[in-house]
């Protein structure tokens, strides 16, 4: 049985994963609904993927595995992960990590006929885009928050990304104000 792949990333309503204004984290849109909602899907079991920068990017936020203000972040952090990458060196400083070196494409296919869990993988545009573009991802969850970053915004999620139609699965309004979209993909 192939396991599920599922990009969740976040976004402003342009398009893009992150900002270097002074927006705070989620934009400064969290809520109490949001983090219950996130830790829920935290909570079974999953394998996360991750490109090295995204690895190196958790690390450097959370550095000993926990995060108090944000539950799910610290449960993610428990979950086992595979990083591709050919650029670090093992050991790799989350709990249950490993790398593959081999090509993407490859590997996340491997991985996908090989996990007995869903795989998810939280940011790594570069590395989602190319998944997507070798139909490798069966979902796209995009929790889309309620600003535009257009001065401030870094990241945009699909740019460069090939043409898709998306098949909705799901949505709510979180807070009242964020709101989460689930896509199946295909290519057009």
């Amino acid at each position: 049985m192939t396991a599920t792949y599922t990009f969740d990333v976040f976004t402003s309503v342009d398009g893009y994963g992150s900002h270097h204004g002074d927006w705070g984290g989620y934009w400064g849109k969290q809520g109490p609904e949001l983090l219950e909602h996130r830790e829920a899907l935290f909570a079974t079991p999953q394998r996360m993927v991750f490109g090295a920068n995204t690895y190196r990017d958790f690390v450097a936020m959370v550095p000993d595995g926990t995060w108090e203000e944000d539950a799910w972040v610290s449960r993610m952090r428990r979950m086992p992960l595979t990083v591709v990458s050919s650029t670090l060196e093992e050991p790799l400083d989350w709990q249950d990590a490993t790398i593959a070196r081999g090509d993407v494409l490859e590997e996340v296919a491997r991985l996908k006929e090989a996990s007995d869990v869903p795989l998810r993988s939280h940011g790594s545009l570069r590395l989602n885009r190319a998944l997507m573009a070798a139909g490798l991802v069966d979902v796209v969850q995009l929790t889309v928050f309620p600003v535009v970053t257009g001065r401030t915004g870094d990241g945009r999620i699909f740019e460069g990304a090939d043409d898709f139609d998306l098949e909705l699965l799901g949505s709510r309004t979180l807070d009242g104000r964020a709101l989460e979209l689930t896509y199946r993909p295909t290519r057009h």
